[in-house]
């Protein structure tokens, strides 16, 4: 199929993509919305800006999508541009979902109004199999992005390893913090993934504390091969 991906640069959505790509579909373009409202309920919003080195580390291109990220209204944003791509054969939008009813009711609303197919491959994955997958498959990943309790800053920037997801059972245990952050507990950023022909290296960020939450803002990154085609 023709298909695009909700994407964000995240961990889901990386993983929606390369499920799509292990399904043989046809990666029309990565669609991100771009909101100006940091409490967006629908759309992941620290280092947003970073998906262009993942459309261009993965040598997929993206669509920017603007929106003011206002509750319920941010849909209509959404659904023009799916109505467009879909005027250019689009067949199916992948979403990397886990298991917010809220953002996957309302994607396959618009969808089934667009006759477009809603995907959602990791949909009620166990969340700790899932990270440990992600760890397995080679997925480099950081957190950028905090805003539970039990994460502190000291977790802003940090790697996704299996030493990282057990203290992520831990905090579940205790704190009830989501093992794969689904909640909203944190936001994530691939560096690196089976699908990336480069990888990401962050040159300069800062971290940014406000009380209880906080973000890792990066400044400036690269992209580097991942191998040396003179050998």
């Amino acid at each position: 199929m023709k298909s695009v991906i909700l994407y964000s640069g995240g961990k889901d959505s990386t993983m929606a993509l390369y499920h799509a790509l292990k399904n043989g579909d046809d990666i029309y373009a990565l669609i991100t919305m771009v909101s100006r409202n940091k409490e967006s309920y629908m759309f992941h919003v620290p280092d947003i800006h970073m998906v262009d080195y993942c459309s261009a580390a993965m040598e997929i291109p993206s669509i920017d999508i603007s929106t003011d990220g206002i509750k319920e209204k941010e849909l209509d944003d959404l659904e023009g541009v799916l109505r467009r791509v879909k005027q250019k054969g689009v067949e199916a939008v992948y979403t990397g979902a886990l298991e917010s009813v809220y953002q996957k009711s309302r994607i396959e609303a618009i969808c089934e109004k667009l006759d477009l197919k809603a995907i959602s491959p990791l949909w009620h994955i166990n969340p700790v199999d899932y990270m440990n997958q992600l760890v397995d498959l080679g997925f480099e990943i950081i957190i950028t992005g905090v805003a539970a309790y039990g994460l502190d800053e000291k977790w802003l920037g940090q790697r996704i390893t299996k030493e990282t997801i057990n203290k992520l059972e831990k905090l579940n245990e205790k704190y009830h913090v989501h093992p794969a952050f689904e909640g909203g507990e944190a936001e994530t950023l691939v560096l690196d993934a089976p699908i990336y022909d480069r990888r990401i290296v962050i040159d300069d960020a800062e971290i940014l504390w406000n009380v209880d939450n906080g973000i890792y803002n990066i400044k400036k990154a690269h992209l580097e091969e991942k191998y040396d085609y003179s050998i």
